[in-house]
């Protein structure tokens, strides 16, 4: 409906009356401009998602968005008036092509003079008095073989009674014709590389084998259960330490009992233990509720470092012995999807304020990654404590100053909101600024659900939340994931005391040995 044009005639002669008329139009245009502005803000919002770069590459064409710390440094040294960030001594990275791997095997192709070439102009024979070698980088496609179990019986001929054959190694899953090698193939291609069953079906019918979608869905659940006593040692080895990571997100699972096939459910991601025997753990659940976040906190107490999520609010309001660590790496994205949304005039207002001020803070962060954890929590109280009392103090003042409905407003609103949780992880230096070693834990299944997008069962979820735990904790201990799930799948049938099972705890191994380890 068309704006009324005031006419002058329409106007009072009171002056109070003119004053009040205009401070309630004034009052309108600023409501108006105010939705004029979120408008705005939401269309450059979605031209960039549609059109823009990604916001990855807005960042650098090398990072995330949650791996930010390199590109802070950089940022930071255009700000050293205000602070220094002094960066370890290192060696230039030499030019030119990276040496092959030596872990990796050679095959030597000699490429020798004939005999005519070997005599000089001048009579005599060359000798030789070295070589050059020069390398390629070589690959063998998969191939496909079976495995024959030979066992010799034997029979008494005297007595002729009795009658003997060796018996066969217990195997991952009995009565298969799977052999541990083609199921640790199958785990990773679908839960590390994203392969979906389906196409590993067309992978295999294309080298001659003929293993069904169905069959390898079946062998995943039972491996997910075979594993199950080695994911409760990991949760129990993981519950003893006092700091501990977590995120979750949604998985789509068809057969729910009492639920249409379009609910959404829950996996939840763990990550703790001691520095130097990491544990990653997922978990499959109907819910997301506090409830359920506490059934998988039981017996653990100390620093939970979690993103804004309010379950984790009422989790803590019931366990005092459970204290909440931030994500600054949340806040900050929020001030960079504020930032890029704004106009080119505007670049230099309060989100990109807020980003240059926790940008100060990542790039302190980076200057003391390699020192100690008593080091690391006197150079937080020294340097990044002034930063953050700017940061909060800026914040309490701007945030009456921005529409809290734009995103700039919503940053400030979260920053403030979360603030106690964010400034904690200066109290110990054991402490990480942000939740990405969880997040990066959790993308791999993120990824992996865009191409498989549900699961069947809830018992097929519950063993890709296996799966994963397994191949992300044995990535976390530097453990190659096919050579430690073969190794695995061989040995943990056989298993029948719990120091055996803690033999094959992944940090409890190492690539060399899982390398050398027979494949048959």
């Amino acid at each position: 409906m068309p704006a009324k044009t005031v006419q002058t005639d329409d106007l009072p002669d009171d002056v109070e009356a003119l004053k009040r008329l205009l401070a309630g139009q004034d009052r309108q245009i600023r409501h108006l401009q105010a939705q004029i502005d979120k408008l705005e803000e939401e269309k450059r919002k979605l031209l960039g998602r549609q059109f823009g770069p990604s916001s990855e590459k807005a960042l650098t064409p090398q990072m995330r968005l949650f791996n930010e710390s390199e590109e802070i440094i950089e940022q930071e040294g255009c700000e050293a008036d205000e602070e220094t960030v002094t960066v370890p001594e290192h060696k230039r990275r030499k030019s030119g092509r990276k040496l092959l791997p030596d872990h990796l095997p050679r095959v030597d192709i000699e490429h020798d003079l004939t005999d005519e070439e070997k005599v000089c102009a001048c009579g005599c024979q060359l000798t030789r008095i070295g070589e050059e070698v020069s390398e390629q980088l070589d690959i063998i496609p998969a191939k496909i073989q079976v495995l024959r179990h030979i066992r010799p019986k034997y029979a008494c001929k005297g007595c002729e009674e009795t009658m003997r054959t060796a018996p066969l190694p217990p195997q991952p899953i009995p009565k298969s014709n799977a052999s541990p090698g083609l199921l640790s193939h199958i785990v990773v291609a679908k839960y590390q590389d994203a392969l979906p069953l389906a196409r590993q079906e067309k992978q295999f019918a294309r080298i001659g084998a003929e293993v069904t979608r169905a069959t390898m869905a079946r062998w995943m659940i039972q491996l997910g259960d075979l594993v199950l006593p080695l994911i409760q040692l990991l949760r129990e080895r993981m519950l003893e330490y006092d700091y501990l990571g977590m995120d979750e997100t949604r998985i789509q699972v068809l057969k729910e009992k009492d639920r249409i096939a379009e609910s959404q459910s829950c996996v939840w991601a763990q990550q703790g233990g001691p520095p130097d025997q990491p544990v990653v753990l997922f978990k499959y659940t109907t819910s997301k509720a506090a409830k359920v976040a506490e059934t998988l906190l039981v017996g653990f107490a100390g620093f939970l470092q979690v993103d804004g999520n309010p379950t984790y609010d009422t989790l803590e309001k019931a366990h005092p012995e459970i204290r909440l660590v931030g994500c600054m790496a949340h806040a900050r994205r929020k001030f960079f999807e504020a930032n890029k949304v704004q106009g080119k005039k505007q670049r230099a207002g309060k989100a990109q304020k807020g980003l240059s001020l926790i940008q100060k803070l990542y790039g302190i962060e980076q200057s003391i990654k390699a020192n100690s954890d008593d080091e690391k929590r006197q150079a937080r109280e020294g340097r990044a404590v002034p930063v953050l009392d700017e940061l909060h103090a800026w914040a309490l003042k701007s945030v009456d100053e921005v529409p809290p409905t734009s995103l700039t407003g919503k940053a400030l609103h979260y920053l403030l909101e979360q603030w106690p949780k964010l400034i904690r992880y200066v109290e110990d230096g054991r402490l990480l600024i942000d939740n990405n070693a969880t997040e990066r834990a959790i993308r791999p299944f993120v990824i992996g659900r865009r191409n498989w997008l549900f699961a069947d069962t809830p018992a097929g979820a519950t063993a890709s939340a296996n799966l994963y735990s397994l191949i992300e904790t044995a990535k976390a201990n530097g453990i190659e994931p096919y050579l430690y799930l073969r190794h695995l799948f061989k040995e943990l049938p056989a298993v029948q005391t719990v120091e055996q099972l803690e033999a094959l705890l992944p940090f409890n191994l190492n690539s060399t040995s899982l390398a050398m380890d027979p494949a048959l």
